[in-house]
């Protein structure tokens, strides 16, 4: 009976090591592959999450005169940068895509 008990304990060890080690390899594994620049598979994985757009322009355009030309502006910048500083005016280097979005006279184009 010690002796089947004395088996038991070190074949779980032996399993127990084994895992251990097959986790590190995952893991090692996993930072050689992200080392090289891989992050096309990292992007397919886990894509940025989606604002929504409307709600945060209404947020920013609530207290300009020209709600609907706002909105629009807001609504075209939001959709290629996926955000939108906060606030109803400035802030815009929380957000630099937004900052830099030109119209066609080269002005500033978002809101």
């Amino acid at each position: 009976m010690k002796l089947l008990s004395i088996l038991l304990i070190a074949l779980l060890f032996i399993q127990a090591f084994v895992e251990a080690k097959s986790v590190s390899d995952a893991t090692h594994s996993l930072s050689q592959e992200d080392a090289g620049g891989n992050l096309e598979g990292l992007v397919m994985k886990h894509p940025p999450q989606k604002i929504n757009c409307n709600y945060a322009c209404s947020r920013r355009c609530m207290k300009t005169s020209r709600k609907k030309v706002c909105h629009r502006a807001c609504k075209s910048c939001c959709a290629r940068c996926n955000c939108v500083p906060p606030g109803t005016y400035g802030n815009k280097n929380l957000c630099p895509c937004y900052a830099t979005l030109k119209t066609h006279g080269n002005k500033p184009k978002c809101p």
